[in-house]
């Protein structure tokens, strides 16, 4: 997906770090990825300030309350920190590696692949952010995967930091590394793959509005000729608290300054908004990446009897329909595909 917006740049964030968005040990570039659950329905608040409201959502048979703690609500910007968390776990099942519902990253690495400074102040809005993702409470029956749950859980279980505290330093340290645990629905959603790409672009758009409109857009327009939705049903979805007349009025600044990732908006006659995609989202074929000669052969001795080119098309299959990222180690990816089908043959 493109980089960059032609028009309404102005109105966006700085790409404060065009280099290795993502960190992680053998995909040059880890494409980011968002659950569906969480993009069709609204569990995060629009709020730029404290939000302790209780909310609930009701629509085709899906019911979600959503519980904040003391801390407030989860925002739609603390769900920079779940996406990453996606993004890591879909490229290593994309590598073939191993996951679990905890990862250990580091807060640098997260800081800069979401598009946020690096200050002190960066890492304060951080913890503030794993407390509220925490804190919120959701009881849903949202489908992921196969199974149909009715539950209440938090967006993570539990989170640590760990700093570096030389002696004699005044204040909590430098935040080092961070451990964060998913929770079991939202780590069901990855493995399912019930998730989408998003545009990097994403993490540049400043407004709460923006960034919920683009997820609703991405869901359900994806790369199809268009999305006309209302402006009623569009709130509903959005989760936001205004009045109608004023959350139109809203709709229809972010049409002068055109610059969602990935669409056009356009309002309509019957007060509706038609969302289409713009001509970025038309991409070349991705080249397939080239195993080596000695990779084919490791793969022959992990599956003897078993045709080496039919499991490097398969596992190039796979490697396609997963986004087609790129890969720092293809040998690598490949070999850890074939260790896994070996193990359960």
């Amino acid at each position: 997906m493109s980089r960059a917006i032609s028009r309404g740049a102005g109105g966006l964030l700085p790409d404060r770090h065009r280099q290795g968005d993502f960190f992680l040990c053998d995909v040059f570039d880890a494409i980011p990825k968002d659950d569906l659950a969480s993009m069709e329905h609204p569990l995060f608040s629009l709020a730029t300030r404290p939000d302790r409201r209780i909310l609930t959502y009701a629509h085709n048979g899906v019911e979600i309350t959503v519980t904040p703690s003391v801390k407030g609500l989860a925002t739609i910007h603390d769900k920079d920190i779940l996406i990453f968390c996606i993004s890591q776990l879909m490229a290593a099942i994309n590598a073939g590696r191993q996951v679990s519902r905890t990862l250990y990253l580091k807060a640098h690495d997260l800081l800069i692949a979401t598009n946020r400074e690096t200050s002190g102040d960066a890492y304060r809005r951080l913890r503030e952010a794993f407390e509220r993702l925490a804190g919120t409470r959701i009881t849903t029956n949202i489908v992921t995967g196969t199974q149909e749950t009715t539950t209440g859980f938090g967006l993570i279980e539990s989170w640590e930091i760990v700093r570096n505290t030389p002696k004699n330093a005044k204040g909590g340290g430098r935040m080092v590394s961070v451990s964060v645990t998913l929770s079991d629905w939202l780590y069901r959603a990855v493995l399912s793959k019930s998730v989408l790409t998003l545009s990097r672009d994403y993490f540049r758009l400043r407004k709460p509005l923006e960034r919920r409109i683009y997820e609703l857009t991405r869901k359900h327009c994806g790369r199809q000729e268009g999305w006309t939705v209302s402006v009623e049903t569009l709130l509903k979805k959005s989760g936001s608290a205004s009045p109608r007349r004023v959350f139109r009025r809203m709709l229809r600044d972010m049409i002068e300054a055109d610059h969602l990732p990935d669409y056009r908006m356009e309002e309509q006659p019957g007060d509706l908004i038609r969302f289409t995609p713009r001509a970025q989202m038309i991409e070349a074929p991705a080249i397939p990446p080239r195993l080596s000669t000695e990779a084919l052969e490791a793969a022959r001795a992990l599956m003897p009897g078993r045709d080496v080119y039919a499991l490097e098309a398969d596992w190039r299959a796979v490697w396609a329909r997963s986004g087609a990222p790129r890969l720092r180690s293809p040998d690598g990816a490949f070999l850890g595909w074939v260790k896994k089908r070996a193990g359960g043959a």
